[in-house]
C-alpha cells in the first residue's frame, strides 16, 4: 500500500503530481496500490463539498486508474489524547499571542514565566495554565479536535491489513468499522454517496465512509479508482490478482536455468495447480470445482512456440474466476393471491 495522508497539505500542483507519480508507480511496479486522499475535507461546505470531488478527480488523471482507490469523508478520531498537546501547539508556540485571549492575571504570570524560562518543564508550565483559565482549557480541546480530523487513507491501511489477516485479500475491506474514528466530517446518504461510486463523466470511483442508525460507522465502498471497468472496478479483485501473481512469479524463480522441456512444464503446471486449489479453498476463487475456478496452461503449441524456446521463454497462462463482492443486493417484494 501507498500511503501519503500529508500529501493533503501540498500546493494543487503539487498535490496533483504526488498522487500521479504514486498511481504511475503502483502500474509500474504491479505489487501495491495507493489509498488516495481528496484534499479539503477537514471542514468541507455541507453543499459545495462536491467541488473538492471535481478537482480530485481533474487532479489524478486518467492513467491506470486500476491501481488505485480513494475515501471520502475525513474521520474524526480518539487518536491524540489532551496530554498531547500544551503551548506549543498554539501559533507555533507564540505564547505571546495567547495573554490577550486569556485575559486572566495568573495566566499572563504564567506566560512571563515561561518566555523568561522559569524553569518549569512545558508539561508543568501547561497544566499551570490549564488550571488558572478555562479559555486556555477551551483551546486545547479546540486544538486536539482539529489534530485528530485526518484523512481516511492511514485509517483505511488498518482497515485493509484487518481484513486480510482475519479473511484474506479477496474479502472487500468494507462494512467493516474503522477503530478509534468517532465522527465524520461529512454525512453521506445514499444520493450523494451514488455521485461517488461512479460519475457520469470520468467514471472515476470514490469511496464512501458512512454513519447508519444501530451500526455506527461503516466502510461502505470497495471500489478502485477504474468505476467504468468491468474487471478491475473492486479492490479485492485487484489485490487477489495482484497476489496469485507476484506468488506464481516468486515460485517460477526456482525454475529459472532449468531444461525448458515436457517435465519442467508438468512441474511448473502441477505447482500452479496445488497454489490456487489452495486458493480456491480458502475462498479467492469461485466456483463448485477447482475446474470451475481456474485452468493452468504451459507446454509447447499451447502457450510456446519453438522461437520461444530458441529464445528461452517458458510461458505459463493462467485464467482465474475471481470472487466479486455483492455490492447492491436488491429485494423485490410481490403479493399473490391466496391458496386457500
Amino acid at each position: 500500500m501507498y500511503v501519503i495522508p500529508e500529501a493533503t497539505l501540498l500546493s494543487d500542483n503539487d498535490n496533483q503530481s504526488t498522487m500521479q507519480q504514486a498511481v504511475a508507480q503502483a502500474a509500474k511496479m504491479q505489487t501495491c496500490m495507493p489509498i488516495l486522499d481528496v484534499k479539503g475535507g477537514w471542514e468541507p461546505d455541507p453543499i459545495l463539498w462536491t467541488e473538492s470531488i471535481d478537482k480530485f478527480r481533474n487532479a489524478v488523471g486518467n492513467n491506470s486508474l486500476k491501481w488505485a482507490c480513494a475515501y471520502w469523508p475525513y474521520l474524526k478520531t480518539s487518536v491524540m489524547t489532551i496530554d498531547q498537546f500544551d503551548f506549543k501547539n498554539v501559533n507555533g508556540g507564540d505564547v505571546s499571542t495567547l495573554d490577550p485571549i486569556l485575559n486572566n492575571a495568573t495566566a499572563t504570570t504564567i506566560i512571563q514565566g515561561i518566555q523568561a524560562g522559569n524553569g518549569m518543564s512545558d508539561a508543568q508550565n501547561n497544566a499551570a495554565l490549564m488550571q488558572a483559565s478555562p479559555i486556555y482549557k477551551q483551546i486545547m480541546n479546540l486544538v486536539q479536535g482539529l489534530a485528530n480530523i485526518i484523512p481516511p487513507s492511514g485509517c483505511m491501511a488498518g482497515v485493509w491489513a484487518l481484513t486480510d489477516t482475519t479473511t484474506g485479500v479477496f474479502k472487500a475491506p468494507a462494512n467493516v468499522t474503522p477503530l478509534g474514528v468517532t465522527d465524520l466530517t461529512l454525512p453521506i446518504d445514499d444520493s450523494e454517496q451514488a455521485g461517488l461510486n461512479v460519475d457520469a463523466m470520468s467514471g472515476k470511483s470514490i469511496n464512501a465512509i458512512r454513519f447508519f442508525n444501530g451500526n455506527g460507522i461503516l466502510v461502505w465502498g470497495a471500489r478502485t479508482l477504474d468505476g467504468n471497468s468491468q474487471d478491475w472496478r473492486y479492490i479485492n479483485v485487484r489485490r487477489t490478482v495482484t497476489m496469485i501473481e507476484q506468488s506464481l512469479k516468486l515460485a517460477l524463480r526456482s525454475y529459472v536455468f532449468d531444461s525448458n522441456d515436457s517435465i519442467t512444464w508438468q512441474s511448473v503446471i502441477s505447482m500452479a495447480q496445488n497454489f490456487l486449489t489452495n486458493q480456491w479453498q480458502a475462498g479467492a476463487l469461485q466456483g463448485a470445482t477447482p475446474e470451475d475456478a481456474f485452468s493452468v496452461a504451459c507446454g509447447l503449441g499451447i502457450t510456446m512456440t519453438p522461437q520461444d524456446i530458441l529464445d528461452g521463454y517458458l510461458r505459463l497462462t493462467i485464467k482465474l474466476a475471481v470472487v466479486r463482492p455483492a455490492e447492491f443486493i436488491v429485494l423485490t417484494v410481490q403479493q399473490q393471491m391466496a391458496k386457500s
